[in-house]
């Protein structure tokens, strides 16, 4: 009887081994690409689809505002938010909004004189603007050097106003007109971005705020680079800075102040930009 002849193959266990790490690291490819893709959606419906979204809508509450204007049925539209939303400074907003810390949480203006028109038989200047109720949309900000033209809403709450793509009023602060300081806060990324390119403004830039028929024109003055966002002083009725010695102004007059985040995409610091009214 033949002896049987027995074929031992070696090394099957290795190629097993290394079958295992290289569907181990298939799978982790694909899970590092899905992650990767859900990532990427989100920053596009974040930085692209938020956008689309607010600017639409802000340009429809413009239009809005508008037409109730040119009918006489009111001053403006609600933000449509609920009326127990807060609004105020920065601690009710969230920390990456474009707002200074310390801003007045109360629902009103200081009420102020209005400036004086001036003499000469050049054109007068409208009366101040009536304060507005919490969270209402009521004026429209318009820079032609940007092609901007945004809705002001009463307040600087994250979710009803600047999330919206709108400008939010400071409150506290003075109403368009007014002797004071008329602060706006914008976001300069994501949500409309309204505020995205201040920084382009130069002295003389004409800043036209428009409110049921009357047009406040402020014009540029002073543009302050970056500062941090406890810098209360840039809001104050007579805009300065705290942090930086010199910027802003030292006289009583009309002013509008608008605040963003710089640099882009961060909350680090605050741009601001500064006006005063035309008489």
């Amino acid at each position: 009887m033949r002896d049987r002849v027995r074929v031992v193959v070696q090394g099957g266990g290795r190629r097993g081994r290394g079958g295992a790490v290289a569907r181990l690291l298939w799978v982790g490819a694909e899970a590092i690409t899905t992650v990767g893709v859900v990532v990427a959606l989100l920053v596009v419906h974040q930085v692209w689809w938020t956008n689309r979204q607010a600017v639409a809508a802000a340009q429809e509450q413009v239009r809005e505002l508008e037409w109730a204007w040119g009918t006489g049925m009111g001053t403006g539209m609600g933000a449509g938010a609920g009326a127990g939303a807060g609004v105020g400074g920065a601690g009710g907003a969230g920390g990456d909004v474009p707002v200074v810390e310390g801003a007045s949480s109360g629902g009103g203006s200081v009420p102020v004189a209005p400036r004086r028109p001036a003499g000469g038989g050049e054109r007068a200047v409208p009366g101040p603007a009536p304060a507005p109720a919490r969270e209402e949309t009521y004026a429209v900000l318009r820079v032609p050097r940007l092609g901007l033209t945004v809705p002001v809403a009463q307040g600087v709450d994250k979710r009803t106003v600047l999330d919206k793509g709108y400008a939010g009023h400071y409150p506290g602060t003075a109403q368009p007109g007014a002797a004071g300081n008329f602060a706006l806060a914008g976001h300069r990324n994501t949500h409309g971005e309204p505020f995205r390119y201040i920084n382009r403004l130069r002295v003389g830039d004409e800043l036209l705020v428009d409110v049921r028929g009357r047009r406040y024109t402020y014009v540029v003055g002073k543009v302050l680079d970056d500062t941090t966002e406890r810098d209360t002083g840039v809001i104050a009725p007579v805009p300065h800075s705290t942090v930086r010695p010199g910027a802003g102004y030292t006289e009583s007059g009309s002013y509008i102040t608008l605040t963003t985040c710089t640099p882009e995409y961060t909350s680090k610091y605050r741009l601001v930009v500064w006006g005063t009214l035309r008489s």
